[in-house]
């Protein structure tokens, strides 16, 4: 199944383009996960590659796998160095103020019998940073670009709802939920010492175009925003 979706290959990583719905990690319930992929993505290597970070089951797009331990270590230690470029495009339900511009909204996990657990703003939790632009507005919801500067979880979709005061389209821990997440790691940029750079661009999915945005929409964006890039 996943062996039409890679994006990048090389001797050390794989990048592929992970499809919505499709969770990284093993569910408790059994149901499939990219685990269930991995024999099919060796390429003629007996070791299986292995996931280096992490994408929500609903978001879909750029996802990097090695396919050695040192490869493994390295680009793992690229994530936390803040080093490895990452770009997001999401439909937001509703309009945030401005054209663009940098949230800095630091994020705590919490937990509770009846909700189960999620992230929230917390000036006590952990920094966390996204650059973001608007690129277009249709029928009060916006399309927009995402450029996350540090890693945690569930970062982009709670900027958007709690900073930018609209979440993401289908969420359902942090908006009104739905059938589909429009949310999409459009792009990952991975460097390597002493070789070419993991570059690795993920087409934009037919549920955005469906929700009326294109690609059109991403060169016509209203604002450009200059920031140095991180681990989502």
């Amino acid at each position: 199944m996943l062996a039409n979706k890679v994006l990048f290959f090389d001797g050390e990583a794989i990048v592929i383009d992970k499809p919505a719905g499709l969770p990284v990690d093993p569910p408790r319930d059994g149901s499939l996960s990219l685990e269930n992929h991995l024999a099919g993505l060796t390429f003629g290597f007996k070791r299986w590659p292995q996931a280096v970070h992490r994408l929500d089951r609903d978001t879909s797009g750029c996802l990097l796998l090695s396919r050695n331990p040192k490869a493994h270590a390295r680009f793992q230690q690229a994530f936390e160095a803040g080093l490895v470029e990452k770009r997001y495009l999401a439909v937001l339900d509703g309009v945030p103020e401005g054209e663009s511009g940098l949230i800095d909204l630091a994020l705590s996990k919490i937990s509770s019998a009846e909700q189960g657990w999620r992230m929230r703003g917390d000036p006590k939790g952990k920094p966390s940073r996204t650059a973001w632009r608007v690129l277009a507005v249709r029928d009060g919801r916006a399309f927009v670009e995402f450029r996350p500067e540090t890693g945690r979880t569930h970062q982009i979709r709670v900027h958007a709802a709690e900073a930018l005061g609209a979440p993401v389209v289908g969420d359902p821990i942090y908006g009104k939920g739905g059938k589909e997440s429009l949310l999409h790691a459009a792009s990952l940029k991975v460097p390597r010492p002493g070789k070419e750079p993991i570059i690795a661009e993920a087409p934009l999915p037919e549920r955005f175009l469906k929700a009326g945005f294109t690609l059109a929409d991403i060169s016509e964006g209203k604002a450009t925003i200059s920031s140095p890039l991180g681990e989502d």
